[in-house]
């Protein structure tokens, strides 16, 4: 029964989830034409408000927080500068190379985009997401305060169990006594990444911001881990890097090997960043796409739009249950990768 309950549930929401890009997208389509690259990108790029569920009208306001050419700092709600809107200088632009950036003008009315440090969509939602990773760590951290080592239930099971998996199979194996050292930070990544890969799959609040899909986040993501790799490094690992164990005729005169051991270097965080980036990006196109086929074959008629509705949304949920399972994998090779990477900063001692 219980098993029942579940796919009903999972059901639900995945639905409520398909109607939501599917409504949303109507009611733009329905005030303009349809441009079908705009509205996927925006759904897919940042903004200075949070839309509520099915409205592209009623926002949730975000505090702005700029800097202009004079020195002066202003902060104020997003909600002033909605809708075209000129609040203390300061606009939405609507066009050009600024579209959707807070602009202001100077003296002679030259158009510049001032110092922005607002919080926007995807900086909300890194903090949303932060939180609910802080909260399932002190959830499962209470539970064992309060119950010691009895097994725990619910959603603290689940947590264990993802736990477990990660750092017993993943990264104690492949990273040896240097696990409790890196362990806490990757299990950290893991939990963020997929957070917030979940909560972009969702339209409604606090859900529905694409941040892997933003490259400035998985950048960030990727720094921290190319940090951790060369600069908590053994002496070994530079000693490979500049004086490699390879025939003398690859490292001098010409030092062939030293220039592709640090590229080789710089590679590794771009490839962390560019893999989670256009995995996550290309799921939520795939699922706008579908979307957007109701309205493309719609333009030829009533039957178009009827045979090809059902078949979108199909479509559409296929995709959003593929993104749900490739968000627990995109987590979990992230995961794996930097522990790998780190891995070869450290030569690791088998354990007895």
């Amino acid at each position: 029964m219980k098993k029942v309950i579940t796919a009903i549930v999972a059901a639900v929401i995945v639905g409520l989830m398909a109607f939501g890009y599917w409504h949303t997208s109507q009611n733009q389509a329905s005030e303009e034409e349809l441009d079908p690259q705009a509205l996927i990108f925006e759904h897919l790029g940042d903004a200075y408000g949070w839309e509520l569920p099915f409205s592209h009208d009623i926002k949730i306001p975000l505090p702005i927080i700029v800097k202009d050419a004079v020195g002066t700092w202003h902060v104020f709600s997003s909600s002033r500068v909605t809708g075209g809107q000129e609040y203390e200088g300061f606009k939405i632009a609507g066009s050009g190379d600024n579209k959707g950036k807070v602009v202001t003008t100077t003296a002679d009315g030259q158009e510049y985009r001032p110092l922005d440090l607002s919080v926007t969509k995807n900086v909300a939602g890194a903090f949303i997401a932060a939180i609910f990773v802080i909260m399932m760590a002190m959830s499962l951290e209470r539970w064992y305060v309060k119950n010691g080592m009895k097994a725990p239930r619910k959603m603290n099971a689940f947590i264990e169990v993802v736990v477990d998996f990660v750092y017993m199979q993943t990264i104690r194996p492949i990273l040896g006594k240097n696990a409790p050292k890196y362990g806490p930070y990757l299990l950290t990544v893991f939990f963020f990444i997929l957070t917030m890969n979940l909560l972009g799959l969702t339209v409604i609040f606090p859900g529905g911001a694409n941040l892997t899909g933003n490259l400035a986040v998985t950048m960030t993501l990727a720094i921290i881990t190319f940090f951790l790799i060369n600069f908590t490094k053994s002496k070994e690992y530079w000693k490979d890097i500049f004086w490699p164990d390879m025939p003398m005729a690859f490292k001098c005169p010409v030092p062939l090997m030293q220039v592709i051991e640090v590229f080789s270097a710089f590679i590794k965080p771009i490839a962390l960043m560019v893999r989670l980036f256009a995995n996550m990006i290309g799921g939520h196109m795939a699922v706008l796409v579908f979307i957007m086929l109701i309205f493309i074959f719609g333009a030829f008629g009533t039957v178009f739009s009827v045979v090809t509705t059902p078949v979108s949304l199909a479509f559409s949920l296929f995709m959003l249950l593929l993104d749900t399972l490739v968000s627990f994998i995109q987590a979990y090779v992230f995961t794996i990768l930097s522990t790998m990477f780190i891995s070869m900063s450290h030569p690791v001692e088998e354990e007895n």
